[in-house]
């Protein structure tokens, strides 16, 4: 009796402690510099003050700095500051190559482009738009702070403490790949980030 109550109490053990690292939130950005990332484009990422920055180069064109790690379900939290436009995004479940990007985008631009919505590039286009009611929730800026949450099917994003959209998509639910952060095309684009947690379901 008492050896199979030492292998349930190792068990036990052994679940929690899987189940905890589980649920262990990872910080994305270290505040030196960009390990665990990968820059894709001509565009500037950088560090600066112990934030990171992307900046439109030269090229003016797209530019992506990818996760080196793929993230399946999770919760991502993050920070930005919107500066000379702001036109950005952070998308999930994503692949890149060059500068074409498969997956999923929560938009990040200046109010009434639709923040908080999801883009599918290279494929449906605009899946959901927040109501235009939410548009004075982004502050140019300022210090904005994102959540996006991604289990399974189901997306919800939210900016400053307001639920920007909700949807289930059944492509989505088949998506595989990283998190990564855009910048758009067309110059004059600066925004700054900090913060990026993600917390694996």
């Amino acid at each position: 009796m008492k050896k199979y109550y030492l292998s349930f109490l190792l068990i036990s053990l052994l679940f929690s402690c899987t189940k905890n690292q589980k649920l262990e939130t990872i910080s994305l950005f270290n505040g030196e510099n960009l390990d665990g990332w990968i820059i894709y484009g001509t565009e500037k990422w950088y560090v600066e003050d112990y934030e990171l920055v992307c900046e439109s180069g030269p090229d003016k064109e797209y530019g992506y700095l990818g996760t080196e790690e793929n993230f399946d379900d999770f919760i991502l939290t993050l920070q930005f500051k919107q500066e000379n436009n702001g036109n950005s995004g952070v998308f999930f479940r994503s692949s890149v190559d060059g500068t074409k990007v498969k997956g999923w985008q929560v938009e990040v631009a200046p109010p009434g482009l639709h923040s908080g919505g999801i883009y599918e590039s290279y494929g449906r286009g605009w899946l959901i738009k927040p109501d235009s009611a939410k548009d004075s929730v982004i502050k140019m800026g300022e210090w904005n702070s994102m959540k996006i949450k991604v289990i399974s099917d189901e997306v919800t994003t939210s900016i400053n403490g307001t639920e920007m959209i909700k949807i289930k998509d059944s492509i989505i639910g088949k998506g595989v790949g990283g998190v990564a952060l855009q910048i758009h095309d067309g110059g004059g684009i600066k925004v700054r980030w900090k913060n990026l947690r993600i917390k694996k379901l």
